[in-house]
């Protein structure tokens, strides 16, 4: 009897095809966890992502111009986070250049421009200017040599309230710092030349309380209506005799090309100098005492992030910077005839050869 189609062998394609079958349902499953896996793994980034189409404004107000190293910090930090200059983010920087009356101008243009966070970078009179032009906008400072609470800009640390927050860089506690670093490289040092100008005036406060605790006699050199004529000023630092000179930190003689005025001026009237900025080291200074500026910017950076994420100003604490840095340069101490204290080198964060 003939058998039944059931009782037939397979045919040898009908084989091939059911072994191919098999082969692709294994290369489907090993397809769907590797997909799986990097889903997971792409999860992360997807976080960071922003909405397809926003545009995210956001307006920068500096006292002087983006200084490259500090400013390039915020820029990295921000695409870090997912933003990238011409498709989700357009940043508008206003520079006052030195020219602080520029500043309420310059905020009033930004204010008009909507941006959707506003950055004020320095002295007091940034954040007014930025306060004066919004009260909406929120605003992230990094306060340079005031105290925002005291001065009423916000209500605490931890709870800020209003539309400002962002990192005060304590420039007050580091002035009597910067002395003692001083004092400390010339133990017999009484008579220090200070140059200071009107928005360093809460700086050259703290400096004369820190004189006083330290025994050292201050010759305050008041530098007026810019562009500043620093010749005078070494003038008057060597008629009163002073063994150095300390640079209080300042946004309107806070450029490289003055800095390296001062040192060339310095160099030759044999002061050996303390900068209340890192870059005056780096610009052939002596010593240097500072907040590390880039790791404040990209902190910066991070608040933007929040706001633009939907956090309010109010919610979020105003920080403090937590890394300082002393820059010594060594190859100025050997033009002036100096020996270095080894116990500074070593604590030295920068030694410029």
């Amino acid at each position: 009897m003939a058998r039944g189609l059931a009782e037939q062998p397979a045919a040898p394609h009908q084989e091939q095809f059911e072994l191919k079958k098999g082969i692709t349902m294994r290369l489907y499953s090993v397809g769907l966890v590797a997909t799986l896996a990097l889903a997971v793994l792409v999860a992360p980034l997807a976080a960071h992502a922003q909405p397809p189409g926003k545009v995210f404004r956001v307006g920068v107000l500096l006292p002087l111009g983006p200084s490259a190293p500090i400013f390039q910090a915020f820029k990295q930090r921000l695409q870090e986070l997912g933003y990238v200059e011409g498709q989700n983010l357009a940043l508008e920087v206003r520079a006052a250049e030195g020219k602080l009356e520029r500043l309420p101008g310059l905020a009033a243009e930004l204010a008009r421009l909507n941006v959707d966070v506003s950055v004020a970078r320095g002295p007091e009179t940034a954040l007014r200017a930025a306060r004066d032009a919004t009260d909406t906008i929120p605003i992230v400072i990094s306060a340079r040599d005031y105290d925002p609470i005291a001065l009423g800009y916000v209500t605490g640390l931890a709870r800020p309230g209003g539309n400002i927050t962002g990192v005060v860089e304590q420039r007050l506690e580091l002035t009597a710092k910067q002395l003692e670093l001083l004092k400390a490289a010339f133990p017999t040092l009484t008579r220090v030349a200070i140059l200071w100008d009107d928005a360093a005036a809460d700086q050259l406060r703290a400096a004369e309380a820190a004189a006083r605790s330290l025994g050292v006699q201050l010759q305050a050199l008041e530098l007026r209506h810019p562009p500043y004529e620093f010749a005078g000023a070494f003038a008057a630092a060597t008629q009163g005799q002073a063994e150095a000179l300390w640079v209080l930190a300042s946004p309107i003689f806070g450029m490289r090309v003055q800095y390296e005025q001062i040192v060339d001026l310095a160099a030759r009237s044999r002061l050996p100098t303390m900068f209340g900025i890192s870059d005056g080291a780096r610009a052939g200074g002596l010593m240097a005492y500072d907040v590390n500026n880039v790791e404040t910017w990209r902190r910066v950076a991070d608040y933007v992030d929040k706001i633009l994420k939907g956090a309010k100003p109010a919610d979020l604490p105003v920080e403090q910077p937590t890394k300082f840095e002393m820059v010594i340069n060594p190859k100025t101490a050997k033009a002036l005839g100096i020996t270095m204290p080894p116990s500074l080198l070593v604590l030295a964060d920068e030694v410029i050869q």
